[in-house]
């Protein structure tokens, strides 16, 4: 059959994949509950009927609030194969952003998966005009049970009428729209059509290996990231797990052994940390031989590497990252990194303990890939984000900006022509806002955010992004913004890393506190200031950093600080310590 549309997948995968016994599986009080492709299918008919008996026609829009699990892709494919439009939305983010989405989508159907979201959305919806009811997961008052939602497609089913409906859904109809979760402003919604999506597929469906079949899914699948690589598995006739919470991940890839997962950039400087930190508790040659093992992983390189490194990492391999490997369970033919770069070292490291690391970069507005590692010679570079798809095109402007065009492309925003000519300009080229460059290889090198660039007052221009890359290698800091615009030199709010610290002032008989006051002591502030003159070096003398304070509030989605993809948002941060910015500058 040919594929041309998202919830193609499904049949697609009935007629390549029958066989695969798991399709969807998801933690229900603790224990895996699983769904193969005729399971699957059948929720996504009941749900496609029962919004039909509510009324739903195509192009209404379809709200899913809710954490992964099976019900999103059935919600989610439910929606599309009836013509109307899901609409994602992080379950994280402020009432006044709620509002406005359900508002500006003019949201009639919300799918929530739990009684709390529903009473935090109650107020919220009686002020949304064309809202009607919400689809609970849970039993909860003043909702549709899912059972029983599922219970009236059941009663009502309208096999011909949806077919008839997917016969008139053409590849460049709207299919979903993603609002953005930004840095600054409100969000914008990204509106992406059938096409966008499976041209990705197209490009993507080459790269894993054809003995990876095993996927655990744990980042949002509200984002365009997470998602894509959803597709990319149905396409491919993976068995997908959803991870039971972030707290649960390093126990559920023990549980699934998983051939290929996504993760963001801090995952695996989390997982780099603790295999650090387990070194210390050797003693004597063993010590000895776990660190020289560690070291020399930083050292490997995807091609290239010299025959004394060859020599020694079978040994490495066999004595220490094959015990390493067995300890965090997995079986990876990929792990894609994205959202921020990985830093270079950390990247060589997992690629050489088995955990071969691929990196991507683009934007919901992009479907989201526009470049990602890909397997051949000097396609997988630490330091780049690979190659652009294929039949995608990128060209780096005067100023250094990233532009692209191809069939990823969103449509635009949604009721916005405006911000959609900003962003895509008449010859079709989309401004992506970020600053990059393509190497001898033609493999594409992120250098920052062209608004982020600032000037100093001497005339000296700044790159933050650079720095702040840099400077968050130190194991001492987990987050880290730089100023300075229009001052005479660069500052910088760093958010420590507490677990480590606390771990290193143990070790080094520096007392701590239950409370974060001890990060004022003189010991915890010279930690911070041989960092610094560690790093200063790397750069000019205007782009050093000149003072700092540190900032143990917490940094998190929940706070408001960290986007849903955890960027920080940088607005946020200048508004919030603006007495302590100032004071960097007195």
């Amino acid at each position: 059959m040919e594929r041309t549309r998202i919830f193609d997948l499904l049949d697609q995968y009935k007629e390549l994949y029958s066989a695969q016994e798991v399709t969807l599986a998801g933690k229900v009080n603790h224990e895996w509950v699983y769904y193969n492709i005729d399971q699957y299918r059948e929720r996504v008919n009941q749900i496609s009927y029962a919004l039909l008996q509510k009324g739903v026609k195509p192009g209404d829009k379809i709200g899913i609030i809710s954490g992964n699990r099976p019900e999103w892709n059935f919600f989610d494919m439910g929606v599309m194969q009836i013509g109307a439009v899901s609409v994602p939305i992080y379950p994280t983010i402020s009432d006044a952003d709620y509002l406005h989405i359900l508002n500006h989508a003019e949201i009639a159907f919300l799918f929530v998966d739990s009684k709390d979201l529903v009473r935090r959305l109650q107020p919220i919806i009686s002020k949304v005009a064309h809202f009607k009811e919400i689809i609970c997961l849970d039993l909860a008052e003043n909702t549709i049970h899912l059972p029983d939602f599922y219970a009236l497609g059941a009663a009502h089913p309208a096999e011909e009428t949806v077919k008839s409906i997917k016969d008139t859904i053409q590849p460049d109809d709207l299919a979903t729209m993603i609002y953005t979760s930004g840095t600054t402003g409100l969000p914008k919604g990204v509106m992406l059509s059938h096409r966008n999506i499976t041209s990705q597929l197209d490009a993507l469906k080459s790269i894993p290996a054809d003995w990876s079949r095993t996927a655990l899914s744990f980042l949002p699948l509200c984002h365009a990231y997470e998602r894509i690589l959803v597709y990319l598995y149905h396409e491919l006739g993976f068995s997908i797990w959803y991870a039971e919470s972030l707290g649960t991940i390093a126990e559920n890839i023990k549980e699934v052994h998983p051939t290929m997962m996504t993760c963001v950039p801090r995952v695996l400087e989390k997982m780099y940390d603790k295999l650090f930190l387990a070194g210390k508790k050797q003693k004597g040659f063993k010590k000895q031989l776990y660190y020289w093992a560690f070291n020399l992983a930083k050292k490997h390189k995807n091609a290239g590497n010299s025959l004394w490194y060859k020599l020694q990492h079978p040994i490495a391999d066999k004595l220490i990252y094959s015990k390493w490997r067995e300890a965090i369970g997995g079986n990876f033919d990929i792990v894609v990194s994205g959202g921020a770069a990985i830093q270079k070292h950390q990247a060589a490291f997992f690629n050489a303990i088995g955990m071969p690391v691929f990196e991507g970069y683009g934007l919901s507005e992009t479907s989201p890939v526009i470049a990602v590692s890909q397997r051949g010679k000097n396609q997988r570079i630490a330091g780049t984000v690979g190659p652009p798809l294929d039949g995608v095109t990128v060209r780096i402007a005067s100023n250094g900006e990233i532009l692209c065009k191809g069939p990823n492309v969103m449509l635009g925003y949604y009721k916005d022509p405006e911000q959609t000519a900003e962003m895509i300009d008449s010859e079709g080229w989309l401004h992506t806002g970020d600053t990059g460059r393509l190497d001898e290889n033609g493999l594409l090198i992120i250098t920052g955010r062209l608004k982020n660039i600032f000037k100093t007052s001497f005339g000296k221009y700044i790159n933050p992004f650079l720095i702040e890359e840099q400077f968050c290698k130190s194991p001492f800091i987990e987050n880290m913004v730089v100023l300075g615009e229009n001052q005479k030199y660069a500052a910088a709010l760093i958010n420590p890393d507490l677990t480590y610290l606390r771990d290193f002032c143990k070790r080094h008989d520096i007392a701590t506190t239950d409370d974060h006051s001890f990060v004022d002591k003189p010991e915890v502030q010279a930690i911070y200031r041989r960092e610094i003159q560690k790093f200063n070096p790397r750069f000019a003398h205007h782009e050093q950093i000149k003072n700092f304070r540190l900032i143990t509030d917490e940094w998190s989605i929940p706070t408001g600080i960290l986007t849903p993809t955890l960027k920080v948002k940088r607005k946020v941060i200048e508004q919030k310590y603006a007495t302590e910015i100032e004071a960097l500058f007195a």
